[in-house]
């Protein structure tokens, strides 16, 4: 990694008033990571189509992080719209306390069939957050359910981003991190380098065996740490945690909310070490990017600690919409486009995003400002050497008829699957442009 200059970004007279929509009627509107003080206008949409956003004062844009890494298969999708409007006109939604429904019932189906095996169990939320924090409470609650109650903490890795909610903020970066000043507020866990090294791979081995009787599991998102910027690690590190999580008899949690459902080559980024966890989270891409939806999903081993006669051993916990009908038809049919029809080739698609992502942004790593390039399927990251204004940013994509948002000190892509190569690199185009101008 090249050495931080600390350069003055050209953007800086770059006129962001422009080409920003004035949203006078917002004043009530809390938004999210946002200094709303001193931040720029934002962009009011009107309409979505395939890959594009159509904003209210007629302009067009094309998206390059498929809002948050959700809509897999565009915006819009036909057979997504229509599976909603048909359940919404028949069950929009039931409390599924001592009911059930088949949308819930054939989507569990599917996602242990795809996951962990048949037999499976999978509880349902309403975001990736809450399955994180349902994950983490199952893992606590295994231990308990045999005795072990000194089994609470978790240990966790460098640059992770788990979640908002305050049990996922605990295994989260606990320095590098949005959530770093609520330190003393949380449960302090264990945190170390994902292990690539042999030095990295001995401490957290030395760790695990002085501290593994306290412990509950090992969370992890496999292959890339979306949040933190796009860090990827290899296939081998998870397989390494593993194999460390069964000699200690820790459970293994692969939080696979950002990375799940194709985004980094296969359906979900653990099959590329070869592992099953005990835990796995997925959320964000799982309805296509229509609705809110997420899933914990455990291991029958797992789940046969719950399964008692005693009411103790009950997992007491019950999301208000979880498993919501429409949520739930609207994910078997994006599963669907994922197994059959023309959006088969959905990972063949990300495989050719990932060809011209790295033909497009690899060459950037000879620029001065440039500290890192990354790619992994469907993400391209490019980090520079020091903070990016991402007001500034977001005005200049703009202009180029993209919608691109930083993370700190990376500019990034991870487009929908369905994009076209024209406008995939257009976008790409529009991020050499924006290094070259820093």
């Amino acid at each position: 990694m090249k050495k931080s200059k600390l350069k003055k970004s050209k953007l800086k007279t770059f006129n962001r008033t422009a080409v920003s929509l004035k949203f006078k009627d917002r004043k009530n509107l809390w938004l999210p990571y946002n200094q709303m003080k001193v931040a720029g206008d934002p962009i009011e949409v009107a309409s979505t189509e395939g890959v594009r956003l159509k904003l209210a004062d007629g302009q067009e844009l094309v998206d390059g992080i498929s809002s948050w890494w959700t809509a897999c298969h565009g915006y819009n999708h036909p057979h997504i719209i229509d599976a909603i409007v048909r359940q919404v006109k028949s069950v929009p939604h039931v409390m599924l306390g001592g009911i059930v429904h088949q949308p819930a019932v054939r989507l569990a189906k599917r996602l242990a069939q795809l996951t962990l095996g048949e037999d499976a169990m999978c509880f349902f939320s309403e975001s990736g957050s809450v399955a994180v924090e349902v994950a983490l409470k199952i893992a606590v609650q295994y231990w308990i359910n045999q005795g072990a109650t000194e089994r609470k903490r978790f240990a966790c890795f460098q640059g992770a981003y788990h979640g908002d909610t305050t049990g996922a903020m605990s295994v989260c970066d606990a320095e590098d991190s949005m959530h770093s000043h609520f330190k003393g507020y949380l449960i302090e866990q264990f945190q170390a380098a994902v292990p690539e090294t042999e030095t990295q791979r001995a401490f957290f081995s030395a760790w695990l065996e002085q501290h593994h009787r306290e412990l509950a599991g090992v969370i992890i998102e496999p292959l890339v740490q979306m949040a933190a910027g796009m860090r990827m690690h290899s296939a081998k590190a998870i397989s390494f945690i593993a194999q460390e999580c069964e000699k200690w008899e820790l459970l293994l949690i692969a939080d696979e909310i950002a990375v799940g459902f194709g985004r980094t080559g296969s359906m979900f980024a653990v099959e590329q070490s070869g592992v099953k966890p005990d835990i796995l989270c997925v959320g964000k891409a799982l309805t296509g990017g229509t609705l809110p939806l997420a899933a914990t999903i455990a291991s029958p081993k797992v789940y046969e600690q719950f399964h008692s006669s005693k009411s103790a051993h009950a997992l007491m916990h019950g999301p208000t919409y979880m498993g919501n009908p429409t949520a739930c038809a609207a994910a078997n049919a994006s599963l669907d486009l994922f197994e059959q029809g023309s959006d088969a080739q959905c990972l063949r698609q990300v495989k050719q995003i990932e060809k011209i992502l790295t033909n497009a942004l690899q060459p950037l790593q000879k620029k001065d400002r440039v500290a890192d390039v990354r790619i992994k399927g469907a993400v391209g990251a490019v980090q520079l050497d020091s903070m990016i204004d991402v007001d500034a940013a977001m005005a200049f994509f703009r202009y180029k008829g993209a919608f691109v948002r930083p993370l700190r000190d990376v500019v990034y892509l991870a487009p929908s699957f369905v994009i076209e190569e024209q406008d995939l690199r257009m976008l790409c185009a529009a991020v050499a442009d924006f290094v070259s101008k820093q």
